[in-house]
């Protein structure tokens, strides 16, 4: 058996976010179980081999999206084959951008974004290859250039 941590997500309006998360990401719809409301317990899509869960909110059981708690503490990164053009996709999709994709310290080209639902993703390719060593020692010089 393989370990995986799988995001499960909270989403007020669980269908209109199956919608973005396919014009934003290429999200492909794996299942939903929807009660005869509509409201969305469980929805499962892959995102070129990522899975993710979400489901609509149920206050009634304490599960509330990012929305009704006024913002998120949580990153979820996502590995795209290129940063700009995922950055750019996801803002036609409703995304706003919070940080432009940049060239890291840690070898990798990312952006930052916030979904319409709440919920901020890191988009990331690699650009360079990188020792371990050398990440600590980049990230000490950026530090020491900072001050």
């Amino acid at each position: 058996m393989t370990t995986q941590a799988i995001p499960h997500l909270c989403v007020q309006d669980a269908p209109r976010a199956i919608e973005f998360y396919i014009a934003a990401f290429g999200a492909r719809e794996v299942m939903r179980l929807s009660e005869p409301s509509g409201r969305i317990g469980h929805a499962e899509l892959d995102i070129d081999g990522a899975r993710v869960m979400l489901a609509d909110e149920y206050p009634e059981y304490g599960i509330t999206s990012p929305l009704s708690l006024g913002g998120t503490p949580v990153t979820i990164s996502l590995t795209v084959e290129n940063a700009d053009a995922a950055t750019r996709k996801a803002r036609e999709a409703g995304a706003t951008v919070e940080r432009e994709p940049t060239d890291e310290f840690y070898g990798d080209r990312s952006a930052t974004i916030r979904d319409p639902f709440g919920h901020r993703w890191h988009l990331s390719h690699r650009v360079e290859t990188l020792t371990e060593a050398a990440i600590p020692r980049r990230y000490d010089e950026l530090m020491k250039a900072a001050k």
